[in-house]
């Protein structure tokens, strides 16, 4: 029995999203092609055909952006039927526009509007997906301010988010092994991230612990054929833009609040005692980080 643990960012170029987000989801190996078999009905029923190889990417930021709740809201709600009628007509067009070379598909607004239902109604469905398999969300969020480290130590953001998902497997029967999947990146920098997490899991105390749970080198793979991945990547998106715990003070995107909300019920926690042992704090599996350096980079005091 082991876990898979898919993982995607939002927010990393650091531009317009109010935080940096790692973010992870945990699936248990006998659920995982269901969730998916599940997943990918779900894009023929909502857009009218699978979109690995079309135009709409499986994305946060292209399912839920701005423009997506601005033509959701120009109507009043569409029926399923006639909805996903409209969005592969839509997207038909779109295609066909493209391979004669034309700057316009000629969509209506009825049209746009059924595509802005469908998005949200795509991943309100894939989030009580989620919620049926039992998927748990994992995440660190980064305040934007937060200083850097100068080293090449594996980030924080990267460390609580394995140590939550440690004690994660350390509650679960049957002693399962955790694997991490990550988004492919440029190769160097997959290279480095190899090699930071290989000297946390051999080199210091806690990741030798944590390597008795979670494989210490990760997988990489392409996002646009990776349902787990695009997940993550939705998850991230969203506790971005709408999940707002602790001091995430940053304004929330009108229209993520029930997103928002479905994520956070898809939190894991469990009770830790304290060093001392006489008490016990909730221990999240969304961390809150203000100050990415070691102990060793940060001035005494």
């Amino acid at each position: 029995m082991s876990f898979f643990l898919f993982l995607d960012e939002s927010g990393h170029d650091r531009k317009q999203a109010p935080y940096e987000v790692l973010a992870g989801i945990a699936v248990e190996d006998r659920d995982l092609w269901n969730l998916i078999a599940e997943v990918q009905d779900s894009e023929v029923a909502f857009f009218g055909g699978r979109q690995t190889d079309g135009e709409l990417e499986i994305k946060g930021n292209k399912l839920l952006k701005r423009k997506t709740f601005d033509f959701a809201r120009q109507g009043d709600p569409i029926p399923p039927e006639r909805r996903t009628e409209l969005v592969a007509n839509l997207l038909r067009k779109g295609r066909e526009a493209r391979e004669a070379g034309r700057a316009h598909s000629g969509e209506t607004r009825e049209e746009l509007t059924a595509l802005g239902q469908a998005k949200i109604a795509f991943v309100e469905n894939l989030l009580e997906l989620c919620a049926r398999y039992r998927v748990a969300v994992f995440g660190s969020v980064v305040n934007r301010d937060a200083p850097r480290p100068q080293g090449s130590f594996l980030r924080k953001d990267y460390a609580f988010l394995f140590e939550r998902f440690y004690e994660f497997l350390e509650e679960q029967p049957g002693s399962p092994m955790g694997v991490a999947v990550f988004d492919e990146l440029e190769q160097t920098q997959c290279h480095f991230l190899i090699d930071q997490m290989a000297t946390y899991f051999r080199e210091t105390l806690t990741g030798r612990m944590r390597a008795s749970r979670i494989v210490p080198e990760p997988f990489f793979v392409r996002s646009h054929l990776t349902t787990g991945v695009q997940i993550a990547d939705i998850v991230a998106y969203i506790i971005n833009w709408g999940v707002r715990v602790g001091w995430m003070d940053q304004a929330t995107r009108p229209g993520m609040e029930g997103l928002a909300e479905q994520v956070k019920q898809l939190r894991w926690r469990t009770l830790k005692e304290d060093g001392d042992g006489n008490n016990r704090h909730t221990l999240w599996s969304l961390a809150l980080i203000d100050d990415l350096r070691p102990r060793e980079e940060r001035p005494e005091g």
